[in-house]
């Protein structure tokens, strides 16, 4: 398969990642704020290639590389904080309530997010969905890293 097909090929897969996210939202699974940061370098991959299909510019299958792989590498991120490897942002993981106030407390509830960055809500053969965006966008990556080397 020539480059420009496997470029063409790398940008539909991030449109079906990120079609497959908007599905999940829509069966009523809220997104966290990390789960949002991912959607966007989708986004991003899929301009790139819409441009790549008009310019044919081999630089730019670089750019859709480097795209999905900053997906891939939040998505493993987000996927570490879910199994409690590491700390998530403050801003949307559960924090130990430690030694402070009862205002201070009833603070941080009022200000919680809605959706929480360390719960699983959905997964597949153990692992979440942040996890199998990081494997699928790391293959994505591969792709266009292909379609780099072919053109």
């Amino acid at each position: 398969m020539n480059g420009a097909r496997l470029a063409s090929l790398a940008a539909l897969g991030s449109a079906a990642l990120l079609a497959g996210a908007f599905l999940f939202q829509a069966l009523g699974y809220a997104p966290c704020q990390m789960c949002i940061w991912q959607r966007y370098p989708h986004a991003l991959a899929m301009a790139i290639g819409l441009i790549a299909l008009a310019i044919h510019h081999k630089g730019l299958r670089l750019v859709g590389a480097a795209a999905t792989l900053t997906t891939s590498a939040i998505g493993f991120y987000h996927a570490g904080v879910e199994q409690g490897w590491w700390q998530g942002p403050t801003t949307c993981s559960s924090t130990p309530i430690g030694d402070i106030s009862a205002d201070a407390l009833l603070d941080q509830i009022m200000n919680a997010p809605l959706v929480r960055c360390d719960d699983i809500p959905w997964e597949m053969f153990g692992l979440s969905m942040a996890a199998w965006n990081g494997i699928l966008s790391l293959a994505l990556a591969a792709l266009w890293l292909t379609a780099y080397r072919r053109a």
